[in-house]
């Protein structure tokens, strides 16, 4: 099943992205949002469970995204790099900022389509100028960032609409994995994306009561053989725990994906792995593919 055909019939003429974003603009609120920073200030205010106090700024290399990052950049590791594409296609950088903080103060670069407090729409290739900018930054001369960056390790990850940015962008060669939360194809026509896929890829997905979990398990059945793949649902709807202190339960098992498959952090890999998975026992509903 994908698009409820209502929806479908409601808006004939809409880009599907567009779709969403109507659907869900509606949705949930992921902290406050904030005065944008200017492009040479600290990171904006201390946050998450890691051992990193993170927060996040802009600069004016990538005016159109929100980067979070440990408020003090470690000299003893390098951090793998993080895309995020927000629900809605929203290009509001600061909407999901608990759930976005709470992975940076673990040790990552997490890059955001959009601005801090932004509107408008955002697209996928704004996912890969994210990549790209992060990249540049780890080599360029007067960077901040230079050779503070694993960019070997690279993950694009995003919410709602921002899963569907997620999969037109998971064929890239330099990503290492990718991840939809409360997402799934919108139509059968756009199945092809599902071959395109790679890297092992995760679904955190909201449970039945989530408009976005038939459309998931869906694409679930379609996914290539032998691929990597993990289906988590854990009954909380399509708005997920992103508003809850540092993401909640979201922030919490999405920073387990990431350590594992950015850095290859073994208790974190234990979460997923094995007939005594830490997730397995816990309210979540695990569905496994091809996970060694």
């Amino acid at each position: 099943m994908r698009l409820p055909s209502a929806i479908l019939s409601a808006f004939p003429s809409v880009a599907l992205s567009a779709i969403l974003g109507a659907v869900l603009l509606t949705g949930v609120t992921t902290g406050a949002a904030t005065a944008a920073p200017s492009s040479t200030a600290p990171p904006s205010a201390a946050g998450g469970s890691g051992p990193y106090s993170a927060g996040y700024e802009t600069t004016l290399r990538l005016p159109g995204h929100t980067v979070y990052r440990p408020n003090t950049l470690p000299a003893d590791t390098r951090l793998p790099v993080v895309a995020w594409g927000n629900g809605a296609c929203r290009a509001d950088g600061t909407w999901f900022q608990n759930v976005l903080t709470e992975w940076a103060s673990h040790g990552f670069l997490v890059i955001a389509n959009g601005r801090p407090g932004g509107s408008g729409s955002t697209n996928s290739d704004m996912l890969l100028d994210a990549v790209d900018w992060a990249i540049a930054e780890n080599s360029r001369i007067g960077s901040k960032y230079r050779g503070r960056l694993d960019t070997t390790k690279i993950a694009v990850m995003g919410q709602s609409c921002g899963g569907i940015e997620t999969y037109e962008v998971a064929g890239d060669p330099r990503l290492t994995t990718v991840a939809l939360w409360n997402s799934g194809l919108l139509r059968d026509s756009q199945d092809y994306l599902l071959q395109r896929l790679r890297t092992p890829i995760a679904y955190f997905i909201g449970g039945p009561g989530d408009i976005a979990y038939e459309n998931a398990m869906d694409d679930w059945g379609r996914l290539p053989s032998g691929l990597p793949a993990f289906m988590g649902n854990l009954d909380v709807g399509h708005f997920g725990t992103f508003d809850q202190p540092n993401g909640g339960e979201f922030g919490r098992v999405g920073g387990h994906w990431l350590k594992w498959h950015l850095k290859g952090d073994q208790a974190s890999r234990a979460q997923f792995v094995g007939a005594a998975c830490g997730l397995c026992a816990t309210e979540w509903d695990v569905v496994r593919k091809n996970l060694g």
